[in-house]
């Protein structure tokens, strides 16, 4: 086992609800349709040191990944860094919208699903996008994207839900980007946490022209970081994720672009992966098969809360 195995910590909730499901006193939640992006730019000269707030440092080590703090006060991940994301919104599933690249069959191939729900999960990557980094993957026509401009209230609209995605693009006559997204990933939280997502990892590059938000409402800090930067800070207890965050930026390790990851990302399986615990006696183990580092496993006495 990875040394790191022995050493990751067990949420202070888990060990009385993965006893609970092993009882079979616990019925899993039906896990939510999600998507989030990991944005990523390659640094250079017309970097605004300014957006940069995590080491700071513009290096040649590969391409940086956009990553937001959540609030302390979120009912879920809080205090983690994460991407930009969000849950499916089933009004989009259906609705005729201007779409560039890969259509929702290609995609419902791509993604393992109908292609009902992979139009709307690829709505949901590029509207939480839109939403939370202030990036849109979507433009006039299928060669171009959005000319920058004051975008606040309709963020503010689709955050609120008072407006679908499908609308807010019919209402400016854009056409969503989907050839500029790229399969990474799929997670599906395990069956014993109290919220669940099945959760679609897309990698993104950054538009030419645009720019991230340097504040968003979910989050008390925005970094850009390159996959070493950001695997060095979690393992240094720096930057707190959860597993399936700091493995997609293992895995991005080797890419030296972001044109690189997202040429990389056609040939990664999008089988999900589901963590399982084991419980034996006051042993408890979780696992995500194929992912030996992530283990966690020791001795937690059913009587102990924390």
């Amino acid at each position: 086992m990875d040394q790191r195995a022995t050493t990751l910590p067990m949420p202070p909730g888990w060990p009385a609800r993965i006893r609970a499901a092993d009882a079979g006193e616990l019925t899993p939640p039906v896990p939510k349709p999600s998507a989030t992006v990991v944005l990523l730019r390659d640094p250079g000269a017309d970097v605004d040191p300014g957006a940069v707030t995590g080491a700071g440092a513009v290096t040649a080590a590969g391409p940086e990944a956009y990553l937001l703090r959540r609030r302390t006060s979120m009912a879920f991940a809080a205090g983690m860094y994460a991407y930009p994301g969000g849950g499916v919104d089933r009004r989009d599933a259906e609705a005729e919208l201007g779409w560039a690249g890969p259509g929702p069959r290609a995609w419902a191939e791509r993604l393992g699903v109908d292609p009902a729900t992979a139009q709307a999960v690829v709505c949901a990557a590029v509207r939480e996008t839109f939403e939370e980094a202030g990036v849109l993957l979507a433009g006039p026509d299928a060669g171009s994207v959005a000319e920058p401009r004051d975008w606040s209230a309709e963020r503010a609209a689709l955050e609120a839900h008072e407006l679908s995605f499908a609308d807010f693009l019919r209402d400016h006559g854009l056409l969503l980007r989907s050839d500029l997204l790229a399969g990474w990933a799929r997670w599906i939280t395990p069956a014993f946490e109290e919220r669940r997502y099945d959760t679609w990892f897309f990698v993104a590059a950054l538009p030419p022209g645009q720019d991230a938000a340097r504040e968003v409402g979910e989050a008390d800090r925005v970094a850009w970081l390159t996959p070493a930067e950001a695997v060095r800070g979690y393992e240094e207890g720096r930057y707190g994720m959860l597993p399936p965050t700091v493995t997609v930026l293992r895995e991005l390790l080797p890419v030296r672009s972001a044109a690189e990851a997202l040429r990389a990302a056609a040939g990664r399986s999008l089988e999900p992966v589901l963590g399982r615990a084991e419980v034996r006696g006051e042993r408890l183990t979780v696992r995500w098969p194929g992912y030996d580092e992530l283990t966690i496993d020791g001795t937690f006495p059913a009587g102990r809360t924390g």
